[in-house]
């Protein structure tokens, strides 16, 4: 019988996301400032650990593994990460979350070593605002990389889009209309308040999902799905397209009852909350406790009594947490 994941609350913990890097080809606006310090190799989990780490989980009744970043794919030897988790028994959904510049030279690697779903960020339509959005990426590389993630057979792919009032909020029809071309999902993402950002006030740039679901209902009727997935979205159909639309809402539709998620970061916290400081060093278990996976599993247990009822995410521009989100992992 496989142990499970139960926490103070009686939320079965059966997801677990992952970053495997803090570094990232792109400097995205709201989730790093323009000039970072990454952190020394040393103090990163090695692609093996990461791997002892993802077996833990699965041994523990862990269904969804999401490898996250920074951008995933800027790790070297990502191929062979993907090889090992792809493997586990117990998987029903291994994903990974991009940016997609880098999709054209990795997507047939990663199908093949078992990944089942992508999500790629993307918000803007526009050469020019996606640059400064992201401050180096290029959009066509994105749009590309998408393309080739579907010819080799990932289906469902889904995109991210975190919307900015008055930055690009008069993109959301854009973006859906893209979706619905391109036969991907989308969701729709309200900013979280995680690093002290300089390009932008948090307040000032606040869109709830609300806003966004009332623009898109002036051209499209969304209907609820009954479709679920193991995150956060709440997933809408349109009566003419397969294209689902989603709504990631931690501050207009707080969904931390129904949580069943936790975090690893790239240095080896296991995060209980996205929202909260709250976590545990299982990277000193890893290298105290080398090749013990008993000792493993049973830090990751003894940490679920610290996984909160809920965040407290406001939208008043504080900074509630201070690592970016590029240490946290999306």
């Amino acid at each position: 019988m496989t142990e499970q994941l139960i926490d103070s609350v009686g939320r079965r913990v059966n997801y677990v996301r992952i970053s495997v890097t803090d570094r990232c080809d792109f400097r995205c606006v709201y989730c790093m400032s323009e000039e970072m310090t990454f952190l020394p190799r040393a103090q990163v989990l090695t692609l093996e650990e990461i791997a002892t780490v993802a077996r833990a989980f699965t041994e523990l009744g862990v269904e969804k593994i999401r490898l996250t970043g920074g951008e995933p794919l800027v790790r070297g030897n990502i191929g062979e990460l993907v090889d090992e988790i792809g493997a586990l028994p117990g998987l029903s959904d291994f994903t990974m979350t991009t940016n997609g510049a880098s999709l054209r030279k990795h997507a047939q690697r990663l199908f093949d070593g078992g990944l089942k779903r992508l999500n790629v960020s993307l918000d803007s339509l526009d050469r020019e605002r996606f640059k400064a959005l992201t401050r180096t990426g290029d959009l066509d590389k994105v749009i590309d990389g998408i393309r080739a993630a579907k010819e080799v057979g990932f289906e469902r792919i889904k995109l991210n889009a975190v919307i900015l009032k008055g930055r690009n909020d008069d993109e959301v029809l854009d973006l859906v209309d893209f979706a619905r071309r391109e036969g991907l999902d989308i969701s729709f993402i309200e900013e979280m308040p995680l690093g002290d950002v300089s390009d932008h006030s948090r307040a000032e740039t606040f869109y709830s999902s609300d806003d966004v679901k009332a623009l898109i209902e002036a051209r499209y009727s969304l209907m609820p799905s009954t479709v679920t997935t193991p995150g956060p979205s709440r997933y809408f159909k349109m009566s003419d397209s397969d294209s689902r639309i989603g709504f990631i809402s931690p501050h207009s539709h707080n969904f931390c009852d129904s949580c069943n998620r936790v975090r690893v970061t790239v240095e080896g916290r296991l995060l209980l909350c996205l929202g909260n400081e709250h976590s545990v060093d299982l990277r000193a278990v890893l290298r105290r406790y080398p090749g013990d996976m008993d000792a493993l599993k049973r830090a990751i247990i003894n940490a679920l009594p610290l996984k909160p009822e809920r965040h407290h995410f406001t939208t008043d521009g504080d900074v509630q947490v201070v690592r970016f989100m590029n240490m946290t992992g999306g």
